[in-house]
């Protein structure tokens, strides 16, 4: 298909599941694709008669839905952020509420929580992670806890040295901190409270104004007072009560009288 069309589709069907274009612009062709290989599954010959098929068979909206999801992770991703999150946020949550509960929302494969449970064991920091994630199959690969070269790439040498085999599997010690679950952010969150919520290239870079809004308070609801909320450096929160640590890489603060 060609671009044109593939934009011309994403324009008129992203709005009806709660998601915006400018955040699709970017990974359009990835998402165009997906789209291009579902119409051979179907049978179906263009994106019009995709849309008819649309109308007449609701349930397919929900496979659309999965094909505009696109995970994007490797350790230690954002080398600034978990700078950050390693020398100063992580030991001071630490020192105020000794184990450290930490959320991942959307953690595909695994590699951002698992990136905190190595951080934390290096430093000797209690920590415990709940990590979620809406497909079974990006599950099914965070459970097992291979990964390619590429993915380990920023990670620093000594830690991957210390924490992965050669054959690159994340050693059991490692994995003991991370619980996984399957959800989608849209409809159900884990009970807090957290000290530390990461929620990176989804919400606040997918969703429509009104859903980013929802997913916000509900975050907001579950991060405890001082606790920190980690997003995009690309994305920019909706109007709320979070304090920015900086802004600049995403970090925001909950004040401490919340």
């Amino acid at each position: 298909m060609k671009d044109a069309e593939c934009v011309r589709f994403l324009q008129w069907a992203l709005p009806q599941m709660r998601l915006r274009w400018r955040g699709f612009r970017k990974v359009r062709r990835q998402v165009g694709k997906r789209l291009g290989r579902r119409l051979e599954e179907l049978g179906v010959k263009d994106l019009d008669a995709y849309r008819a098929r649309l109308a007449a068979d609701p349930p397919e909206w929900k496979a659309l839905d999965g094909l505009c999801r696109i995970p994007i992770s490797r350790f230690y991703r954002d080398r600034a952020v978990f700078d950050h999150l390693v020398t100063e946020f992580l030991p001071a949550l630490a020192r105020r509420h000794g184990e450290v509960s930490c959320w991942s929302a959307g953690c595909a494969s695994g590699e951002e929580p698992y990136t905190l449970a190595i951080a934390a064991r290096q430093l000797g920091l209690p920590l415990r992670i709940v990590a979620t994630d809406s497909e079974p199959h990006l599950l099914a690969r965070a459970a097992a806890a291979r990964y390619g070269p590429s993915s380990l790439r920023e990670l620093p040498r000594e830690w991957r040295e210390q924490a992965f085999t050669p054959d690159h599997a994340l050693r059991p010690a490692y994995r003991e901190a991370v619980h996984f679950q399957r959800g989608d952010i849209r409809d159900a969150m884990p009970d807090g409270p957290f000290h530390l919520v990461l929620c990176r290239n989804l919400a606040f870079m997918y969703f429509d104004d009104a859903l980013q809004r929802a997913v916000l308070a509900g975050i907001a609801a579950r991060l405890g007072p001082g606790g920190v909320l980690v997003i995009g450096r690309h994305e920019t929160l909706p109007p709320s009560d979070l304090v920015p640590c900086p802004a600049s890489l995403g970090l925001y603060r909950r004040p401490d009288h919340a």
